[in-house]
């Protein structure tokens, strides 16, 4: 069995611009990770801001939606200092022991904010059923001014985060989101103890938050655990690699042991074994399997292993993966 090492190629994102390339293009892709950490410190400028003003609120209108609220946002504050600190980190040129670079932190980050989302969620259920149980008397009126506020600032803090895109970025806003809802739910508790004097609202919508909040947490959780993984992305036909690339590669006769993954949740990684036929021009056929995978879709990092007809014995030579 032989193999063509020699022909071995890697081609990824670059992140410094080549010496024959304008600077103005390698700062272009320092961008997407700027603008990302511009929107994760605005928006955990706002929720700082406003925790202080949600726990002393909740504490003095005794209403646990509020105090849980509160919580709440402190965590999100966390797990948005958690998420900024990794892409800091992401963006630290690849070494000797990470050949990938830092980008894993990124997921790895928001792998933890979704854990801290499912421990926030047992504490919110707990305190609600233990209020189910005794009720205290709440103060509707300053529970609703401090929900309302904070349903503002939590508002404000999903339009920073919109135009992510990121795992970190996604992570985030689904803490704001289950925040925000959050919000909404204690404002309509507080309404129905100003109108009913029914307290029992508060344990009530504090349990429908904590199901919000778990099915965000669940989410991100399930997401980053496929990336950390190395699961196939979502909605990734891995069955396209061979389709795409079968017939419009000249020279190409086989693709095979193909194997997709992710750095960040993003843009795919693909690595395969390349059948080419006898005669074929190596540099060429590689640089057509990139191209084609980058346009078709979207590849952001690809590694081909050439085999000329004959020079694979392997059992998976041949059969496709």
């Amino acid at each position: 069995m032989t193999h063509s090492h020699p022909h071995h190629s890697h081609h990824g994102q670059r992140v410094a611009a080549r010496p024959d390339e304008p600077a103005a293009a390698g700062a272009q892709r320092q961008q997407p990770g700027n603008a990302a950490g511009r929107r994760l410190i605005s928006a955990l400028a706002i929720l700082a801001a406003f925790t202080i003003v949600e726990a002393v609120g909740g504490y003095l209108a005794n209403s646990i939606a509020l105090l849980a609220e509160a919580v709440h946002m402190l965590a999100d504050s966390a797990s948005l200092l958690l998420a900024l600190v990794a892409l800091r980190v992401s963006q630290r040129p690849a070494d000797t022991r990470r050949t990938y670079g830092h980008r894993r932190y990124q997921p790895l980050a928001a792998f933890v904010n979704g854990q801290a989302l499912l421990l926030l969620t047992l504490w919110v259920v707990y305190e609600a059923v233990r209020r189910l149980m005794h009720a205290p008397a709440v103060d509707g009126r300053l529970m609703l001014s401090i929900a309302v506020v904070g349903g503002v600032a939590n508002l404000a803090a999903f339009l920073v985060l919109s135009g992510g895109r990121t795992l970190n970025e996604r992570g985030a806003r689904a803490h704001v989101l289950s925040d925000l809802l959050g919000s909404a739910a204690a404002s309509v508790a507080a309404l129905l103890i100003l109108a009913r004097g029914w307290s029992l609202a508060d344990p009530l919508l504090s349990l429908l938050v904590a199901a919000l909040i778990f099915r965000s947490a669940w989410t991100v959780t399930r997401e980053c655990a496929d990336v950390l993984l190395e699961g196939v992305p979502a909605g990734f036909d891995v069955a396209r690699v061979e389709s795409e690339l079968m017939g419009h590669v000249p020279g190409l006769t086989g693709v095979h042991h193909v194997h997709v993954w992710s750095m960040t949740g993003e843009r795919p990684t693909v690595t395969l074994h390349a059948h080419l036929a006898a005669g074929s021009r190596h540099g060429e056929v590689i640089a057509a399997i990139h191209a084609r995978l980058e346009t078709r879709l979207q590849v952001e990092h690809i590694t081909v292993q050439i085999e000329e007809e004959g020079s694979c014995e392997a059992p998976e030579c041949g059969q496709r993966s």
